[in-house]
Formats: C-alpha cells, structure tokens, sequence
C-alpha cells in the first residue's frame, strides 16, 4: 500500500499548480536579521502548530538512529559564530533511511506545520546556513560511513559517505599512491558540505573546483526520496545538487575522481609591491602547461617584520638580502606556489622551478622556498586551527567574504578595496588568486561571473577579542559590496548571503530561473536548507 506521502505527491494537476503558486508567492524569506546578536536568537516568527506536538509526532518515528529534543543548542552554532537559531529537535541517523524516513515524515506533516530540515556535518558554515529555526538539524557525523573503497584501475575513484572527512580520504587514498585532485584549504569538512558549495582551493586553476571532480552522487531529494545521480543518470538533480548549496537534496554518498599522488612538495613563497605585476604573472602561471601544481596569493596591508615571520616555516634564497626588506607601511602582494614531486626527481623538479621562475617578476629578496611532505601541505590550516584552540581564539566570529571577480575588473577591485576600504589584514588574512573557469564543468548550480578567468578574493577575517569587533568587519564587508555594485565590477558571492529574494535572484541571473524550476522538482515544498533564505516552507494543500 503507498504512503500518505506518495499519496499527497500524486494529486491532480490541478492542485499542484495551486501549490506551485503558493511556493512562488512564498519565496520571499522574512527580512528580520537574526544574526546581528551574537547569543541565541529567538525570533518573533511563531510556528504554524504547537510545538509540543511535533516532537511527540518525530518520536514515533522507527529508526535506526534518535532524536534529541533538548540541550540542542550545539545545532543553533557554526564556524560564522554569527547567527545562531534554536532548533526543535536534532536527528543523529545511523542510516540514509533515517533521513528519508524523516524527511518524509515531515511532508506527511506540511498540512499543519511549517518544519524545516537542514543536514549539518562539521558546522562550518558562516550565516547559520545549516540550522533550522524550530526545524530539524540533521547531525550527518552520527550517519554510519562504510568504509571507504578506492578503485585505483584506469580511471581511479574514490566512493565515500556525505558525511566522510576530505582528510580522512587523504590518508586512505595515499595508501594507493593515489588522491582527489582538487581540495580546499581546509580539510577538516565533509564532502556533503563542500560539493553543496563548490570547493575551490589553488588546484581549481588546472582541474576546477572539487564539483568538477565528481563521477557520482546519491542524494535524499525534498521528497524524501533516495536517489543515485550522475551525469547520465537523473543528470539534471546531479548537477543541481553539485554547488547548489542544500536546496535540492541532502548528500549521502560521492564518487570523486583520483590522480596519482607524489610524496613531497616544494613551496615557495614571493612579494610584489605592484598589483598589476603580481596579477600578470599569476594569469601567466595558470595560462602555462607546465606550470606549478597550485597557485595562490595573498594581499599584505601594513604587516610589520613579514619576512621573519616566514622564517618559521620557509628558508630565504637569500638570507642577507630578505634580512633588509621592510615590509612596514606597505601594500604587498604574496604569490604562494607549490610543486608536488616525488624525491628521486628531484634534480628535475629544481630546474623545472627555476625555469618558471625565471618568467616571474617578484622582488629577489622575498624569495623564501620549503619542502614539506604532500599530506602536511594539504593539511596545513589545521596547525593553526590547533593552535588558536590552544589560545581559545578558535570559536570567536568568523564574518567571512569570499568573492569572485572576473579579470577584466580585478584590477579596479584591488584600487579601490585595498589601502582604501581595507587599511590592514590585522583581523586575518586576504588571499586572490585567479582560475581558469574554461576548465569548469558549467551545468552546475554553482555561480560565478562570465569571464573565462576569474579571481577568488577571500576576506577571512576573526573578530579576535581586543580587536575592531565584529561590528566593524561587517561593515567593512558590506562597504566592499557597495564598491562592488556601484562599480558594477559583476562580481558574485563564493558562499553567498543574502536577506532578500530580490538579491537572490540578481546573483543567479539566468540561472534563477532553471534553479526556482530544481526547487519545485526536488523540493516543493522548501523543506531543505531553510538557513540559506532562498525560498520559504510552504504549507501543502490537501
């Protein structure tokens, strides 16, 4: 016998396109900003049924996992440590079923409840875009992983759980000489969270970002159902789930291409005092077929003693010139490359490098170089993220901005954000580097300007205690996206934002509206991801 569930979904056209209309003329979130108070906010929305009743209705629920229904406030926090909403009740599945069980349970629901459903894996989202005011929080680290399998024949793959860990798959991985090709620079994140968004990292110049890298995805959708995509399998929910930051279904399971993996890296590090230099020969690099294996860069505002501080880590060239460079009072710009090798190439490897430095134009005395080995470069935020636990200034405020910049206005961006909107990088680092979206697969949710190259600017500031305060960087932030639009440099948000659906629909521009059409397939009734505040939960009509 079908469920009530499949029940509802199978009415007459007619009453879908009554419900249809519904979700269109509710789309627009409410425009009350929850996140100015860094404590619990409680807002003054209230929930269309009691709320007593929904945890009893959750509770007779057969799974394999549990609910929690109290001390949930571990589920109203993120890495932004900006926003904060309280759900209802925490899900801890032990299986995909639990979250198909639920998800269904919750449509079964929508004719007296407005609940929500957001999957929450490591917590490191920055606007609270993984939690559900009075909704449901999906903990994915409870999901039982199987093990991870690596077929390491003629096209190597890696299958693993949404909730696995990008360095658990490392470790793994290199035990067959073998790794994924793209990364972020941070690898203590799922791989549910990161292919909802993108994954960009300074290897996306040569292979895209980590949703280029995906053979395959199983996803529970909006409707509860649990669905295996690919691009020849439901490609149309493969590529809108790949950047489409929660809307359209959960991830549970990924297929991630592989290469082969060296033991070793070389890291180098150079200055620029000049942008349109520094520019010029990072679009030169990522232009080059034999080119280093990740570029990055990063600005320097009024950094007092830059090169000593490297010295902990990277080894000068030339130690007597790097001793007299002043970097006091100064915009510089820091190109960051590496070059992965494996150690009986390595003769080859130095001539390589200095062959392609020999194309650069960076002041001589910055020259500082390391070797380190492939899992320690990969995994090299977590140091300080050890660190600044150990100094209780891991868990302050993050008001992140990661921005894309096409080319052709990069160098506008740079005159009038940095020394003029931005006068320091105290409050934490600002890294620029370009990409070559040529080589970007382009049927993905994900958002980036037209140009064939553009530029990641990332503003990864921590409101530090004795610091500007979180007031100020926000508004710092949002003075830089008045620039921006004003300048109308067409630059869109990596890890957007935004209040309003107008907003949202200038930042898909035409892709609005195949995204509004992925909406109403995989998810009518915008039960999913509620803390992005694209579309708002709609009440089902029976």
């Amino acid at each position: 016998m079908g469920s009530p569930v499949f029940g509802f979904l199978k009415q007459n056209n007619i009453i879908f396109l009554r419900f249809f209309a519904i979700l269109v003329l509710s789309c627009i979130p409410d425009r009350t900003n929850l996140c100015s108070n860094p404590s619990f906010d409680t807002p003054t929305i209230p929930p269309h049924t009691s709320s007593s009743s929904i945890p009893s209705s959750l509770k007779t629920l057969t799974l394999d996992g549990y609910f929690s229904f109290e001390n949930l406030e571990h589920a109203a926090k993120d890495f932004g440590n900006i926003c904060h909403y309280l759900p209802i009740a925490v899900l801890h599945p032990k299986s995909v079923s639990d979250i198909s069980s639920t998800i269904k349970h919750i449509l079964y629901m929508s004719s007296v409840t407005k609940l929500t459903v957001a999957a929450r894996g490591r917590g490191h989202s920055l606007q609270g875009q993984a939690q559900a005011y009075q909704g449901v929080v999906i903990n994915m680290e409870s999901l039982d992983r199987p093990s991870i399998y690596i077929e390491n024949g003629e096209v190597p793959y890696v299958d693993v759980s949404g909730s696995e860990l990008w360095i658990n798959i490392l470790h793994e991985t290199l035990k067959y000489g073998l790794s994924p090709k793209s990364w972020t620079d941070y690898l203590h994140l799922t791989v549910g969270g990161t292919l909802s968004n993108g994954g960009i990292s300074g290897q996306a110049f040569r292979h895209g970002p980590q949703i280029n890298n995906v053979y395959q995805l199983e996803v529970v959708t909006g409707r509860g159902e649990v669905v295996t995509c690919s691009d020849k399998e439901n490609a149309d929910l493969f590529y809108g789930v790949l950047g489409g930051l929660g809307q359209f279904g959960i991830i549970t399971r990924a297929r991630i291409s592989l290469g082969p993996a060296e033991k070793m890296v070389k890291w180098i590090r150079v200055l620029y005092s000049e942008f349109s230099t520094f520019s010029n020969d990072q679009e030169h690099l990522i232009s080059s077929n034999n080119s280093f294996d990740y570029i990055e860069g990063f600005v320097m505002i009024n950094r007092t003693g830059l090169l000593n501080n490297w010295r902990s880590s990277f080894n000068p060239k030339d130690p007597i010139q790097a001793s007299q460079f002043s970097s006091d009072g100064k915009i510089l710009y820091c190109l960051e490359m590496v070059k992965y090798f494996n150690p009986e190439k390595i003769d080859v490897l130095n001539q390589d490098i200095e062959k392609l430095l020999s194309e650069l134009n960076y002041i001589p005395s910055t020259l500082f170089l390391s070797e380190v080995s492939y899992a320690e470069f990969l995994d090299r935020v977590h140091l300080s993220e050890i660190k600044l636990r150990s100094k209780g200034l891991w868990e302050v405020p993050h008001p992140w901005l990661n921005l894309l910049i096409p080319k052709s206005r990069i160098f506008d961006f740079a005159e009038g954000v940095f020394g003029n909107i931005v006068k320091d990088n105290n409050n934490g680092p600002i890294l620029i580097y370009p990409v070559n979206k040529a080589k970007w697969k382009n049927r993905t949710s994900m958002v980036t300007p037209e140009e064939d190259i553009i530029y990641l600017v990332a503003f990864l500031s921590s409101a530090l205690p004795g610091t500007d305060g979180l007031e100020h960087i926000m508004t710092q932030n949002q003075h830089i996206l008045d620039f921006c639009a004003k300048a109308q440099l067409g630059a869109k948000q990596y890890l957007p934002h935004y209040h309003t659906q107008d907003e949202w629909r200038a930042h898909f521009g035409t892709q609005w509206e195949t995204f509004v059409q992925r909406k109403s397939a995989y998810d009518p009734l915008a039960i999913l991801a509620p803390g992005q505040r694209i579309f708002q939960k709609t009440i089902s009509i029976t």
